[in-house]
């Protein structure tokens, strides 16, 4: 009996450099098929006519109090300019308004930290609940 040492035999030598993709393309065709079946069911819809109504709001909501603080550290409510002390004191004129109104603070980006630290300082002494800061938003190159 003779023993093979596998120099002699190549063709079984061979590496095998081909990936069955065969179950890949069975499973991204079920994919493909429950998918298929599935997005009619969720994109169906009763086509309805709504009625159209107006609606009245139950409850009045306050206008929005905007305060400016410029670079210098002057603090201007709706572009008329007011001290610390006027501005506290019509802010808690303002707090006891029901539903209160919101103070909206546009600082400058010059302006220092301080100015508009001592503006919402006033809100909160005055009482104010909600204080929002505008700002613009982010231009995005395209």
């Amino acid at each position: 009996m003779a023993m093979s040492t596998g120099q002699g035999s190549d063709e079984h030598d061979e590496v095998m450099s081909s990936i069955n993709t065969t179950p890949l393309v069975d499973v991204m065709l079920v994919l493909l098929i429950i998918f298929l079946l599935t997005i009619p069911v969720a994109t169906h819809s009763v086509n309805v006519q709504l009625p159209t109504q107006t609606i009245q709001p139950l409850q009045t909501t306050p206008k929005n109090i905007v305060l400016a603080v410029n670079r210098d550290g002057d603090v201007f409510w709706s572009e008329q300019h007011v001290d610390m002390p006027t501005l506290v004191a019509r802010l808690k004129q303002v707090a006891v308004q029901q539903p209160q109104p919101e103070v909206q603070i546009r600082g400058d980006e010059n302006a220092r930290y301080e100015y508009v630290g001592k503006v919402v300082v006033a809100c909160e002494r005055a009482g104010i609940a909600k204080v929002d800061f505008i700002t613009n938003p982010v231009a995005h190159g395209g």
